[in-house]
């Protein structure tokens, strides 16, 4: 038998290499085209910087053979892994293949994603998974169910030591959208879906009929459940959204977030003056207060479709990475309710993971009343804002711009929750409960015993607002450091950042904390 020569291997692995790089064939690219959609090295690709890719797991194949297995080819069995770097920084990272079979899931599949999550942990880089699947190879049986529970557990590991993002860009059904729930971004695209059970099954089960869209589209997940954090028009703004988010993110929670060169300014902006009404009942949107105050206006909001009456995202100043909460009175005057603690709550979380500073913009006149609230859990929800800002141990600056009503205030980081910093403006309202509500019990005999009962309210209503709805009450019980001119914002601002910069805050040893859930 002669032995091959250097060239014939060579040869080979080339021809090997060209015949997985094709994935499924030239008519399921077309389709995959077609449909409006970037194939799995496409978006590897697009994501990463030129030329910086190295793929692992290139020649895995499966080993089942039943169901007519034993013949079927999967190139690298169904999905994209490796690593490369993501605006000079390394990104470890997998793409699943809708050409191969579907993407499906089996065994070796989930264990290249599992392999390249642990390799994001021990290397302390960001884990990016591209999902486009149908979900669990059912050739493969209890193999296929294993591999996902793998991926579950390493997400876990990965969990507040790595970021971890999940774009979903094509079907992601049943088990397999418990992976992405796991990690702590979700990018859809508009020509994804993401549900448990499909609505052929809810049709089967309960006799609703709903369709795909309206199921498990980019807005059910953005406008109604919150599942998802971000919407694209398609593969490559997602890919683009992905960048931006890890921009502003460190690799790992033992690094400080990247710290771009800025030209130092923080010269006043007389708009702020005139964004916030002095007027407590008007309302204005708080994104511009933002955009006026952090470098070049860029703000990166998170789930800005949901819970609509909270906005969170991230901003930089002076170059450096800061996570936004505020109250939006644009939207049921800012209040706080359920869904806008879920979301201020979780995001808080994140930011003090990965050593991001919380500034923290109040303008909220209470928690939302009803029976609805009640019954549905607002106290432990609520719970959950106290107990996150009250954990976290990152640089907490809190702004107040106007109403800071009760339990409300205390919830938006106030000095009693551990805010290293509180700024006030003039117009700040500081205070158990708006003057209108306090005046009916404070002066409740008062009231009752005039003559002109409406004008009595009316004056007694001015009192309170006099003696406690401003922020000098509150200044002079130190818990605001300073009343500052808003168009002197970002200057005071950038000086707390700076003197926090290197804050140290040492807990009580324990396992974790038992959040409310």
């Amino acid at each position: 038998m002669k032995t091959r020569s250097m060239k014939d291997r060579i040869d080979e692995l080339a021809k090997r290499r060209e015949e997985v790089a094709a994935g499924g064939g030239e008519k399921r690219r077309e389709k995959q085209h077609a449909q409006g959609k970037l194939t799995a090295r496409e978006r590897v690709d697009a994501l990463v910087d030129p030329g910086s890719f190295s793929e692992t797991g290139m020649f895995a194949t499966h080993r089942t053979t039943l169901f007519g297995m034993a013949e079927a080819t999967m190139p690298a069995d169904g999905v994209v892994t490796g690593a490369g770097t993501v605006l000079g920084r390394l990104v470890h990272l997998a793409s699943q293949d809708f050409t191969v079979a579907g993407g499906s899931a089996g065994e070796q599949h989930n264990n290249k994603v599992v392999d390249t999550m642990k390799a994001s942990l021990k290397t302390g880089s960001p884990f990016v998974f591209i999902n486009d699947s149908g979900g669990a190879r059912v050739q493969e049986g209890i193999d296929s169910l294993s591999g996902y529970g793998k991926v579950f557990y390493a997400n876990v590991e990965l969990s507040g030591v790595v970021p971890q993002i999940s774009i979903i860009a094509g079907p992601c059904a049943g088990g397999a959208v418990y992976s992405p729930a796991l990690t702590d971004f979700i990018i859809q695209t508009r020509a994804s879906r993401m549900f448990i059970t499909g609505p052929g099954v809810i049709k089967e089960v309960t006799g609703e009929e709903v369709t795909d869209e309206a199921l498990g589209g980019p807005n059910a997940h953005m406008a109604n459940s919150g599942v998802t954090h971000f919407v694209a028009e398609d593969d490559e703004q997602a890919l683009l959204i992905a960048k931006k988010l890890l921009s502003f993110l460190p690799s790992n929670n033992s690094e400080e977030p990247p710290e771009l060169e800025t030209d130092g300014n923080v010269e006043r902006n007389e708009r702020l003056n005139e964004i916030v009404p002095a007027e407590g009942k008007k309302g204005y949107d708080v994104r511009e207060v933002i955009s006026n105050i952090v470098d070049n206006g860029d703000f990166l909001e998170v789930q800005a479709g949901y819970a609509q009456n909270i906005v969170i995202g991230f901003a930089r100043v002076l170059g450096r990475t800061i996570g936004v909460i505020a109250n939006q009175p644009n939207v049921i005057s800012g209040v706080l309710d359920i869904n806008a603690s879920d979301k201020a709550a979780r995001f808080v979380r994140f930011c003090n993971a990965f050593n991001i500073p919380l500034v923290t913009f109040v303008d909220v006149p209470g928690f939302l009343p009803g029976v609805s609230q009640e019954y549905g859990g607002i106290i432990r929800h609520g719970a959950k804002m106290l107990f996150a800002y009250s954990a976290a141990t990152v640089p907490k600056i809190t702004i107040v711009l106007r109403k800071a009503y009760g339990g409300a205030y205390l919830a938006m980081c106030s000095k009693d929750l551990g805010a290293d910093k509180v700024i006030a403006w003039p117009t700040a309202e500081i205070a158990v409960m708006g003057a209108e509500g306090a005046a009916g019990v404070v002066f409740r005999r008062e009231i009752a015993a005039a003559e002109d009962q409406a004008a009595k309210r009316a004056e007694l209503i001015e009192t309170y607002r006099e003696a406690f709805s401003n922020p000098y009450v509150a200044a002079g019980r130190r818990l605001v450091d300073t009343i500052v001119e808003p168009a002197e914002t970002r200057r005071v601002l950038a000086q707390a950042l700076e003197e926090l910069h290197s804050k140290r805050d040492q807990r009580p040893a324990k396992k974790h904390g038992l959040i409310p859930l």
